[in-house]
Formats: C-alpha cells, structure tokens, sequence
C-alpha cells in the first residue's frame, strides 16, 4: 500500500535520518531505493504514529506573563483617628518599576464598620472588590465641601447595591459627626489627594482592589 500524500512527504523531509522515522512509526516498511535521494515507503496496515512523533512535531507554546500594571489597592490598618475612632486606611499605589506610595484614608462611618458593605445608605466602608478608576475631576473651591479639591470616581466590576462612589477628600476627618465617608475612600490631607491625583493621570491608574 503506497502511503498518503502527508505521510510521503514527511517521508522526504526526515530522509536523511530514515531510522527516526521507524522509531516514531509504529508498522512503517521501507522498499529498496528507486532513484538517487529517493524511496517509497509501504505498508501493510494502517501506520500508527506514536506519541513520539507528536512530540518532536508539536512545537512548544510559551504563553509570556502579562506585563504588571500601574493599581491601587485599599488595606484597612490597625491605626485610628483618636478623637472619632475612625479606623485609617492605606491607600496603596503601585506603579512597576516604583517604590510603593502610601496615602492614608478614611472610609465609611467610625460607628458603621460592620455594617452591610453592599447595601445602599449604610455608610459602611467600600465593598471588597476590584473597581475600574474613572477621570481625574477637579472641583471648583468650595462647590462641595466635603469633597476637597478633586473627584476621581471609580466603578465596581461586580454587583453591589452601592452607587456613586469614588476617590475625595475628607476635610472633617477627626472633626466633628462628619468624619468618615458614606463609602467613599476619604484622604485625609488634601496635599495626599492632589499627589495621588497628578500620579494617577499620569501613569494611566485604571484599577483599584479594596482587598480588605
């Protein structure tokens, strides 16, 4: 039985080593040579080609680790504001190829840290997850006081009753009954807000992970 074309031509591609060939070729036959740099190969049965075979032919696929990318990521510590109890949290930039940079934050309620993240009007502090970072937004001096000098807002990428959160200021922390955010996450020092801010546009900041 002369073989199929593939088989034929795998055939003159591995001539010059014939012996590989009838290694990785289960029931392979060859026939004298007809012409110079030429022979037919037969076969009685069917050829079965080994795992051998597959393995020489199969190239490796080497899938490359993506490139690590700029992201925030919020850390409650073990830290608080001593005149409310507001617990501080780190709000963690990593930038590749950078030293880490760490802002403190306030979020939520001191007196609802425990309550449903999840649940609209809680004032509990952010909901666990990844969130996607909007636009730096600048506001105008004192359109809204309890948001500082800029607005960043940030989306969550799961289901959560919580709507219009973001990165502010919180100019009351450790003040009066307005310290702490509704959910939001709240920097304490207004030059921390406009640091992150210009760090942020400019290394394109797209992720935030609330890890705690």
């Amino acid at each position: 039985m002369i073989l199929s074309a593939p088989l034929q031509l795998l055939a003159k591609r591995v001539m010059p080593s014939v012996l590989l060939l009838s290694a990785v070729c289960v029931g392979l036959e060859f026939s004298a040579p007809g012409q110079a740099n030429e022979f037919v190969l037969n076969c009685p049965q069917p050829v079965e080609v080994s795992s051998r075979l597959l393995s020489i032919l199969e190239l490796p696929i080497t899938i490359p680790d993506p490139e690590p990318q700029p992201q925030l990521v919020l850390n409650r510590t073990k830290r608080q504001i001593r005149s409310t109890g507001d617990p501080i949290w780190d709000l963690r930039l990593e930038i590749p190829g950078e030293p880490a940079r760490h802002f403190d934050a306030v979020s939520g309620r001191a007196h609802r840290q425990d309550a449903d993240r999840d649940q609209m009007g809680s004032k509990a502090p952010l909901p666990t997850g990844r969130y996607t970072i909007g636009p730096v937004e600048p506001l105008a001096k004192g359109a809204y006081p309890e948001f500082g000098p800029v607005w960043i807002g940030i989306e969550p990428t799961f289901i959560t009753g919580r709507r219009v959160l973001g990165i502010h200021q919180d100019p009351s922390v450790g003040v009066d009954g307005n310290s702490g955010t509704l959910g939001c996450i709240g920097l304490i020092r207004e030059q921390d807000l406009l640091e992150l801010s210009e760090l942020i546009q400019a290394s394109n900041v797209r992720l935030l992970i609330d890890e705690d």
